[in-house]
């Protein structure tokens, strides 16, 4: 893969997106998500096929579809493969897929998350998934160079800009850097923290690989334990008006990142939030 096609496929991304759930967003607020000028849709979560990734692109028209993720564990490769070739088929050039070891608390067969990786990819190059359609879900060292390796780069999950600047270092030039960013636009910092605490302390404090990663940051045991401190919290969940919020979220984009994929929560419908936040 030549330096020009990373690139263009990078560029596919845009700046900013926006992260949900899969089936959390209706066709309707997709359609929207696509016409506010967002770049790409992630759909989070574990699921065991790809049909929610073709409901979205049905309801939409140009914009990137991503998987953030599918799990290593509960999928097999060749399927998602196969999936992977008909929807490209059918929306050329609009899916990526983004693939994860998840976390070892919810995996019995959770071994070697790094060659089970290694083995998942062997099978997609098999299935004719090309490298740079591809992402991982990546927070330490090893699987982030593997995501500059074997794939267009690095997706990783409930990281502070100053991760971003870290993962950058590791990937180097060239590669997809597009953290996820949760945020809550409230002016209210007390009122902000109380909508944004529970979804990072449950079960994101209590994850070895998320624990683990907010510690090579610096951060400790005390300021992770009872649902994090205010300044933990206030660092994976940016809060204010849709100015602040923004400008919270360009932080990875300013330690370098290529993409933000921006999640809100405490919202009826996040459309309202997401066209103050791409406007501000």
């Amino acid at each position: 893969m030549t330096d020009s096609d990373k690139s263009a496929h990078i560029a596919r991304f845009g700046r900013h997106g926006v992260w949900g759930g899969f089936g959390q967003f209706s066709s309707d607020t997709v359609g929207e998500i696509e016409r506010l000028g967002y770049g790409t849709i992630w759909l989070g979560g574990s699921p065991a096929h790809l049909r929610p990734v073709r409901a979205v692109l049905e309801a939409t028209e140009q914009i990137t579809v991503a998987t953030g993720i599918v799990n290593i564990w509960n999928t097999d490769p060749a399927a998602i493969a196969a999936e992977f070739v008909e929807l490209d088929r059918d929306f050329p050039g609009r899916f990526y897929l983004g693939i994860g070891a998840g976390h070892p608390e919810a995996t019995a067969e959770y071994t070697s998350p790094y060659q089970a990786v290694q083995a998942y990819l062997d099978a997609l190059d098999g299935g004719g998934v090309p490298v740079n359609r591809r992402v991982l879900a990546a927070l330490g060292p090893k699987m982030l160079a593997l995501s500059a390796e074997r794939a267009l780069g690095a997706h990783p999950y409930l990281t502070p800009p100053a991760h971003t600047a870290v993962a950058r270092e590791t990937l180097g030039d060239g590669a997809l850097l597009a953290p996820e960013h949760k945020v809550v636009v409230d002016t209210d910092p007390v009122a902000a923290r109380a909508v944004g605490r529970p979804p990072v302390d449950q079960p994101y404090l209590h994850l070895r690989n998320y624990t683990s990663n907010l510690k090579r940051l610096g951060y400790t045991d005390a300021d992770i334990a009872d649902g994090g401190t205010d300044d933990l919290i206030d660092a994976l969940v940016a809060h204010g008006d849709a100015a602040a919020v923004r400008a919270k979220v360009d932080e990875h984009l300013a330690a370098g990142a290529d993409h933000v994929a921006i999640q809100v929560l405490g919202s009826s419908d996040v459309t309202v939030e997401l066209a103050a936040i791409i406007r501000a």
